[in-house]
């Protein structure tokens, strides 16, 4: 599939909001081989748009804006064309690899959910959690696997669960802004009014099951993926080790960070690990 300039610039919108709005996923996508990054990009900057809308734009109608959306990311995938360049791209990435629907309507019900819903039970807890990190993760390996569907199956689960763990531990980073400011409570039963111990740990054993098993499916991804990839993993698992580390009466206060001289560190472990498998 050719692209055309108009492709092309579309995509490098989509790299543009992918740089803007994480310096962190735009490190991991720049060691993801040349083949990949293009697709990556498309997909995190429709994830970010989405997100914008139910994140940020309390002052606009929001659920008009958020249902013109859903509509327009369909018609693209469905004409192969938007003349919104990040959803261009989108449609772009999505029809080239084959991108499952259902992963997008996932996605996109999970953003609709945080209109309305501000606690979760267990089972709109997993259903956000599947739609907001699980599905797009999903997305991307499908972009790594397009020549291997036999990988793809084998490394679903795996991906599931580095999604999973990464959108928890961006519950707990983002506390101060999802519970103090937006009023959102992910976690269901707990109350960040009365946030214990005993709630940060069994959220913290959950999250840290879910990064072993994450590591056996990356470590299985071809050399072109594995490297990005396992670099994300790195800096999330900082940022975890620093939450573990910090008293529950802290944490809704304050805003986790990984240092530039850090991320150079896990830039380091994560083109050995490339290489050698070792860590």
């Amino acid at each position: 599939m050719k692209l055309t300039l108009y492709d092309e610039i579309s995509l490098k919108c989509s790299r543009e909001v992918t740089c803007g709005y994480s310096t962190s996923f735009s490190l991991g996508i720049k060691m993801l081989a040349p083949r990949h990054r293009h697709a990556v990009y498309a997909i995190y900057g429709f994830v970010r748009l989405a997100d914008e809308i139910v994140d940020t734009f309390f002052d606009q109608r929001q659920r008009e804006m958020f249902d013109r959306f859903r509509r327009d990311t369909a018609e693209a995938v469905t004409d192969r064309i938007s003349t919104n360049p990040v959803l261009n791209s989108f449609q772009w990435a999505v029809n080239k690899y084959k991108i499952d629907n259902e992963f997008i309507d996932a996605f996109l019900w999970s953003m609709e959910m945080d209109l309305d819903k501000k606690n979760h039970d267990q089972e709109s807890y997993k259903e956000y959690i599947y739609g907001s990190a699980e599905a797009v993760g999903l997305m991307c390996l499908r972009v790594f696997c397009y020549d291997d569907p036999e990988r793809f199956n084998r490394l679903k689960e795996p991906a599931r669960k580095l999604g999973s763990a990464f959108q928890k531990v961006n519950f707990l980073r983002d506390i101060g802004s999802d519970y103090v400011v937006r009023g959102r409570i992910y976690f269901p039963g707990v109350d960040f009014n009365k946030f214990t111990v005993e709630d940060k740990k069994m959220i913290e054993n959950d999250i840290a099951a879910e990064f072993r098993d994450a590591l056996t499916g990356i470590r299985k991804l071809d050399r072109g993926s594995r490297r990005g990839v396992y670099l994300a993993y790195s800096y999330y698992l900082a940022l975890f080790s620093k939450i573990r580390k910090t008293p529950p009466e802290q944490v809704t206060g304050r805003r986790f960070r990984i240092s530039d001289g850090r991320k150079l560190l896990l830039l380091l472990k994560a083109v050995i690990f490339d290489i050698t498998g070792l860590i």
